[in-house]
């Protein structure tokens, strides 16, 4: 399975639109996975959850986009949640992407579609 660091980097979309590069927060430890996005107003490009399979939208104060990433970051579903929301658990997702509400679809981040994280 990869393994990142806490850090920043580039989340590169291949979907319909071709290649999309999006800012990427990387959150792989426990404490910043558990952080997230809870208590921001708006986030830069998309943050990426690993290892994660679920995700809940609690004191969040903005709906997101998710998108649950396999062992090959295939996307194998994307959702949007508003505040207050507990996401079921996709037992083949390996990884989380979040960002805000609507976006995704722009980035054509869709079912099927492959990413690749940058670190650095």
């Amino acid at each position: 399975m990869r393994r990142w660091s806490d850090g920043r980097g580039k989340l590169v979309v291949h979907g319909g639109q071709g290649r999309v590069s999006v800012p990427l927060e990387i959150a792989a430890s426990y404490r910043a996975r558990t952080r997230g996005l809870l208590g921001r107003d708006s986030v830069d490009g998309a943050i990426l959850l690993s290892p994660a399979n679920s995700v809940h939208t609690f004191r969040m104060r903005i709906p997101i986009d998710v998108a649950y990433l396999d062992r090959d970051l295939q996307v194998i579903a994307v959702r949007t949640m508003t505040p207050g929301r507990l996401g079921l658990p996709r037992v083949r997702a390996r990884h989380v992407l979040e960002a805000e509400a609507g976006v995704m679809a722009g980035w054509g981040l869709r079912v099927g579609v492959r990413v690749e994280v940058v670190a650095g």
